[in-house]
C-alpha cells in the first residue's frame, strides 16, 4: 500500500488504439497511446488502482498506480562507432586536432 505523500509512478491511457492516427506504422496503431507520470500520491492507494497525483509543475494527474518509489532509468544507448569518429573527425576539422583544443 502506497501512502499519501509517497514518490509514485502511474499511467494514464491517452488514446486507446481506434483514436490513434491512421497515418503511423500498423503496430503502432494496435497499441493504445500511454502516459507515464511520477508525482506526490495524493491519497493512500494500492498498486492497480486509481490514484491522484501532484507532479513537481504542480499538476494534479490521475492514473493507475504502478510503481511505488519509481527511479530515473535513462541514458542514451550504446555507442555508434560512426559517431565517435564522426566526433574526432569534427574535432580535427574545427580546431586543427587535440592539441588545439580549449577546455
Amino acid at each position: 500500500m502506497a501512502k499519501k505523500g509517497d514518490w509514485v509512478k502511474i499511467k494514464q491511457i491517452v488514446l486507446e488504439p481506434h483514436e490513434r492516427a491512421e497515418n503511423i506504422p500498423e503496430d503502432t496503431k494496435k497499441t493504445p497511446l500511454t502516459m507515464w507520470v511520477k508525482g506526490i500520491l495524493m491519497e493512500d492507494a494500492e498498486i492497480g488502482q486509481k490514484a491522484k497525483i501532484k507532479t513537481f509543475t504542480g499538476r494534479i494527474v490521475e492514473g493507475i498506480l504502478v510503481e511505488e518509489n519509481p527511479r530515473h532509468i535513462h541514458d542514451f544507448g550504446s555507442p555508434v562507432p560512426e559517431l565517435i569518429k564522426a566526433g574526432m573527425k569534427a574535432r580535427e576539422i574545427l580546431y586543427g586536432g587535440e592539441g588545439n583544443e580549449q577546455v
